[in-house]
């Protein structure tokens, strides 16, 4: 399998009396098409590694490649580029402009592409009806149920056909059914080739992953993998 990312020896630290090491000798690879839940407890180093992971910061030691390019020489530009072009993100909040339908919002995916207004508006129309979204294309967020809201958050991290989705908590804000929805969409769009990785705190969820890994204290906890992936949790 192609690796979509590969994290060797990677450690995050931030200025400090003392310096504050957030991550330690961190290494990871995620291959193309794998559904996978990084897992940890509030202050294990989640949110720094996501950060890493989506090109948003950059790690002080160590080395990061996407799709087999080296990211530490690049240019803030080129960062963003890799982002725009290559990365989708989910967040626990949906982050949805409110004066603006459904279409439109996932739209805004691709404003930085350069793609002509019809095709973005054509591609949003898609990547709508594919999370199951087709009959809500003229709703704006406040007619949405919170369900609704991240499915279309997930129709606008797909809308540019990323090599990686990153979904940071995406259930933290949902009631149990609207998680449990989600949950089965992603492994529905990992199912037909999206590379999913998903931070959470919440073990149940990983758990119906296929591959689990878990960082505590900065680190690499474990690394497991299912012998069948179980599905989405019930």
């Amino acid at each position: 399998m192609t690796a979509v990312l590969e994290l060797i020896g990677v450690g995050k630290e931030y200025p400090g009396s003392p310096p504050l090491r957030v991550l330690h000798d961190v290494d990871l690879t995620v291959e193309a098409g794998e559904l996978l839940a990084v897992v940890g407890p509030s202050g294990s180093g989640k949110s720094t590694l996501l950060a890493l992971l989506g090109s948003l910061d950059r790690p002080s030691a160590g080395r990061l490649r996407f799709e087999g390019r080296e990211l530490s020489g690049l240019s803030d530009a080129e960062l963003a580029s890799v982002r725009a072009h290559r990365i989708g993100f989910v967040f626990q909040q949906f982050f949805l402009l409110p004066g603006l339908t459904t279409v439109e919002n996932v739209a805004t995916g691709l404003l930085y592409s350069g793609a002509a207004a019809r095709h973005r508006h054509t591609a949003a129309v898609e990547a709508l009806h594919e999370v199951g979204l087709g009959h809500r294309l003229g709703h704006r967020p406040d007619q949405l149920s919170g369900g609704e809201k991240q499915r279309v958050a997930i129709a606008r991290a797909l809308v540019g056909r990323p090599a990686l989705l990153l979904a940071d908590e995406p259930t933290g804000a949902l009631d149990s059914v609207s998680g449990t929805a989600v949950v089965d969409l992603l492994h529905a769009l990992n199912a037909r080739g999206t590379t999913v990785v998903v931070i959470t705190h919440d073990r149940e969820l990983a758990a119906s992953f296929p591959r689990r890994v878990g960082i505590r204290d900065g680190r690499i906890d474990f690394d497991e993998r299912a012998p069948h992936p179980t599905g989405a949790v019930r």
